[in-house]
């Protein structure tokens, strides 16, 4: 096998901007190009393999989530020989820029997407909305989305307030409503925590038989960063791109919960705000007992010293 398509190079943390985007430019060009989309988006492409991965990102989500500040892609084109696409935005924009639409209007036209095998989009956030509502124009397509919003229009989702500085955005036009585009995929895979309200709404609004939710109770409004920091996501990408992902593999893989304390933390608020004072008991114990975490040796030696042991 021929050596890797990128030379990674050194770090490309805390560059500027325009220096990221110049010493992209240049790793990238060998085996692809990048290319700007209007002003607040890029894309980039570097051929490898017949399987395609097409992520959407934002600059500052590089920035904070990979250690030398490249797309999360790229790990998939070391590791795994794919072929990778990245939409990256200064921001959430969630993609809705006219620019954008005439990017991938292009690459349909060009039958881009027809060249591979399996294509893959992941996303997550606003990024997992674009994920959605983009695959539309790759029939067959599977889909990774994490937290995804289905649309910011205030006639459908006038419920999430999260989002106010986005009311005045066009989510009715080309490539809107992200449900809808997921009618051509071949699956589609949506990620929420279902304690998390505005998540769960817009992750219910996904629905038909190509699309397939899973639920990570407990894990709060960031999994994309805990499912880093766990070690799994990349796993559920490379299952998601080739089909694997069923609900006991992404059972096997979630046991790494077990032993990531953010996700213990929380789930040890759960239990104690339900006053579920046996629960609490058995999470400290079992953590005590495989972990270092003094929060929670503590919590065991207080129920012990009251009684409750």
């Amino acid at each position: 096998m021929p050596d890797t398509a990128i030379e990674f190079g050194p770090s490309l943390r805390g560059l500027s901007i325009s220096d990221w985007i110049t010493e992209v430019s240049g790793l990238v060009e060998p085996h692809g190009y990048l290319a700007k989309l209007g002003r607040s988006h890029l894309a980039t492409f570097v051929e490898d393999s017949s399987t395609l991965l097409v992520t959407f990102e934002t600059l500052q989500g590089i920035s904070a989530l990979s250690e030398h500040a490249r797309p999360l892609g790229w790990k998939m084109v070391r590791n795994h020989r794919w072929s990778h696409m990245a939409l990256i935005s200064d921001g959430d924009t969630w993609f809705r820029d006219p620019a954008v639409y005439a990017w991938f209007d292009r690459l349909v036209d060009e039958g881009f997407f027809d060249e591979f095998d399996r294509v893959l989009f992941y996303g997550a956030g606003p990024c997992g909305y674009a994920a959605a509502a983009f695959s539309v124009a790759a029939p067959g397509a599977r889909v990774l989305a994490i937290q995804p919003q289905a649309t910011l229009d205030p006639e459908v989702a006038g419920w999430d307030a999260r989002f106010a500085h986005m009311r005045r955005t066009d989510f009715t036009r080309r490539y809107g409503y992200a449900p809808d585009m997921l009618e051509a995929a071949r699956q589609a895979y949506i990620l929420c925590d279902p304690r998390e309200t505005e998540d769960a709404m817009h992750a219910a609004l996904f629905r038909g038989q190509n699309i397939t939710q899973f639920s990570l109770p407990n894990m709060g409004a960031t999994l994309q960063t805990d499912l880093l920091e766990m070690g799994v996501l990349l796993d559920l990408i490379e299952a998601a791109g080739k089909g694997l992902l069923t609900p006991g593999l992404f059972a096997r893989l979630l046991r790494a919960r077990r032993e990531h304390v953010p996700y213990l933390r929380r789930l040890l608020n759960r239990l104690e705000r339900d006053e579920r004072h046996d629960l609490v008991r058995l999470l400290c114990q079992s953590v005590s007992s495989r972990m270092n975490v003094p929060r929670f040796t503590a919590r065991l030696e207080k129920l012990r010293a009251t009684g409750s042991d």
